[in-house]
């Protein structure tokens, strides 16, 4: 890699896996296989880590995307909505060979069921050896992850690069069984913050519930979060545990939920804030994106954001 520049272009960079959702809800009933079901409420959206990249450019923090999508992207609506949203996606490759990803998610009462289609996402980590992905992650303040964690030993170098130049980073990858947990903690090591849902954190780490979770994932992260649904969030920083409870909210979808919390948490750790109001700007996001469908429809403007902070603060 060449020398860092020496001005930031970004405050946040988001690299990971792009999809454009096609996201059916309010059911008259569950759906069974063999059976059709019909319903008006339809609506496809940008997802996947365009979710988080959505949520803190919204609120203010300039924000770029690092991901590949097909040739067909330059006609999809769901890709020239980020590009009116002012999003950078200068570095972003297009496969002339592949379609962009695609994932239809089928929600009903408060869960949902979801099938994808992602050849492109294969390899994504062969990005990084790209000069200008480089220097876009190189210039940013803080670098998030939102991708599934496919070969750990290819992220090391760049993470540690970047650790070392004082850019903080974070990941969201879920949970990958196939990952031997020894390569699983090496990355782990280098991340300020990482992001799993409760489910995840407890497979990540063999603890049966999210308290202990949170400790043990705290002997490799700096300051590892839990999100917990309509339970809020948690986070430990410097041996200290915060919580704090989630927005109340009618659930319409709950499609990109923890993708639209981390865009809010990142925000607010951009601007120095404490950590509670940290758990506060993610619950907001994350809370008002499942009021609508798709991750980033019920996405809160600024002016919604500060209001619904001071109202939860004491």
């Amino acid at each position: 890699m060449t020398k860092r520049a020496a001005a930031s272009q970004s405050d946040l960079v988001v690299f990971g896996e792009f999809f454009s959702d096609m996201i059916f809800y309010d059911l008259p009933d569950r759906p069974r296989l063999g059976e059709e079901i019909k319903t008006d409420s339809f609506l496809i959206a940008p997802g996947g880590l365009a979710t988080t990249a959505q949520a803190a450019n919204r609120l203010g923090t300039s924000t770029a995307m690092i991901t590949r999508v097909g040739a067909d992207a330059r006609s999809l609506p769901t890709w020239l909505e980020l590009l009116k949203q002012g999003l950078d996606v200068s570095v972003c490759e297009v496969s002339e060979y592949l379609p962009t990803a695609l994932t239809v998610c089928v929600a009903y009462n408060a869960d949902r069921m979801m099938v994808t289609h992602e050849p492109i996402h294969r390899n994504l980590e062969a990005l990084l050896e790209k000069p200008e992905v480089q220097r876009k992650l190189r210039s940013a303040r803080h670098v998030h992850l939102a991708c599934a964690l496919r070969h750990p030993k290819k992220w090391l170098p760049v993470l540690k690069l970047l650790r070392s130049e004082g850019i903080t980073v974070s990941a969201d990858f879920g949970w990958n069984p196939d990952v031997p947990a020894e390569e699983m903690s090496s990355i782990l090591r280098q991340l300020e913050f990482v992001f799993p849902n409760e489910h995840e954190a407890r497979a990540l780490t063999g603890c049966k519930s999210a308290r202990r979770a949170l400790e043990k994932l705290a002997t490799m992260v700096r300051v590892p979060v839990i999100t917990l649904g309509d339970g809020g969030a948690i986070l430990l920083a410097n041996g200290k545990a915060h919580s704090q409870p989630a927005l109340a909210q009618t659930l319409v979808d709950a499609t990109g939920a923890g993708d639209a919390f981390n865009g809010g948490f990142l925000h607010a750790f951009l601007r120095g804030w404490d950590w509670d109001d940290c758990l506060r700007a993610g619950n907001i996001c994350g809370g008002m994106a499942v009021s609508a469908p798709g991750g980033s429809q019920g996405l809160p403007t600024q002016a919604q954001f500060h209001q619904q902070l001071q109202a939860m603060r004491p």
